[in-house]
């Protein structure tokens, strides 16, 4: 169990760093951060388990028991503090990403992170295609297109162009 919950933290955090350009509160990553250090103190806690067990100790069976609740207690909370977190992130994440997404010219540094996400999320746009159309990188090429991220993988001749949508 500790090495299954160490995988999701690390999972967790691991993501977050390839979005961090869009997430202004660093505290968005304390559910992965306590998830592991349960997973830490779950198997310290095993291994006394187990030392308990083969000694035949009703004390260190007993003190087990009280740990093992504790965590369990601590795991619903990173949960609860995740599922309730998660609707405070939406809107500033939607703020962050329209000041990257209008920072996009095709060269910088927040371009590359904008067309990242548009690839591995197969998106395009904050909400949809759309969004675009508001940006300064839209109005500035003046083709009435949008970057080649938001271009489906299997497309073979996307240009970007907003007369394709079936290819976006």
């Amino acid at each position: 169990a500790a090495a299954g919950l160490s995988y999701v933290g690390a999972y967790v955090i691991n993501t977050y760093k390839s979005y961090d350009s869009f997430l202004q509160d660093k505290y968005a990553v304390l559910p992965a951060v306590i998830i592991i250090c349960v997973a830490v103190v779950m198997f310290i806690i095993g291994l006394i388990g187990c030392c308990a067990t083969v000694r035949e100790s009703r004390v260190g069976l007993g003190l087990f028991l009280a740990i093992i609740l504790v965590i369990f207690i601590a795991e619903v909370s990173a949960f609860v503090l995740g599922f309730v977190y998660r609707e405070k992130v939406k809107p500033d994440v939607q703020s962050t990403m329209h000041s990257v997404f209008e920072k996009y010219d095709g060269k910088n540094s927040e371009s590359a992170v904008v067309d990242y996400l548009q690839e591995q999320l197969h998106c395009c746009g904050v909400k949809n295609y759309s969004d675009w159309t508001t940006m300064q990188w839209f109005n500035s090429t003046g083709n009435n297109s949008v970057p080649q991220s938001c271009c489906q993988q299997g497309a073979k001749n996307c240009t970007g162009s907003l007369d394709q949508l079936q290819e976006l």
